[in-house]
């Protein structure tokens, strides 16, 4: 599956859960340390930031403008903003290639968008899981994703981007491998 098509689906997976979260956004997430209105800011803020940094910006020439509470009193219409931002951008620059300035240094674009499919999907499942939600995953994104991540796992856990594997009798299936390889329980509910 082209990158391209991959981004776009994972985007609008995301799209696609977020619009189904209810007026509870304080509820636990599989990500410790934030509810579902912390973890949809996070990924509202790398939507915000796909455009400058697929355009060429630095993260110092953004500055602190993408910091702080990026849904104010509306945070399915600032998610949804975001996502469609970020779907026009990279299906502008994606095409001719090139470079992003990310924190750690150059990094090509389709690094970079790589990622993003990987925020998306998992984070959509997080949500997911937090509100309710459909568990299922698209096995393409997950195909696509697990290739991709195969090789970065020992790298994202050593920098701290990623959780430890959890102890679980889940694995087996290829979204339960998936996830317990971004640190996630495969069966993790809400307490």
């Amino acid at each position: 599956m082209a990158l391209e098509t991959t981004y776009r689906r994972s985007v609008e997976f995301w799209k696609g859960t977020v619009s189904e979260v209810s007026d509870d956004w304080s509820k636990p997430t599989p990500c410790t340390d934030w509810d579902v209105r912390a973890l949809v800011n996070h990924v509202v803020g790398e939507d915000r930031w796909t455009r400058p940094l697929v355009e060429g910006m630095t993260i110092a020439e953004v500055g602190d403008a993408l910091d702080g509470d990026l849904l104010g009193e509306n945070p399915k219409g600032s998610a949804m903003a975001a996502a469609d931002e970020a779907l026009t951008a990279v299906a502008e620059r994606l095409p001719a290639g090139g470079k992003v300035h990310l924190s750690y240094g150059e990094e090509d674009i389709a690094e970079y968008i790589s990622q993003l499919v990987a925020d998306h999907l998992i984070h959509g499942w997080d949500v997911a899981v937090a509100t309710g939600q459909k568990r299922d995953l698209d096995p393409e994104l997950v195909a696509a994703v697990a290739a991709w991540f195969r090789n970065r796992e020992d790298m994202y856990r050593s920098g701290g981007a990623i959780a430890a594997r959890p102890e679980s009798d889940a694995g087996g299936s290829p979204q339960a491998d998936l996830l317990i390889a971004f640190g996630r329980n495969p069966d993790w509910t809400p307490r």
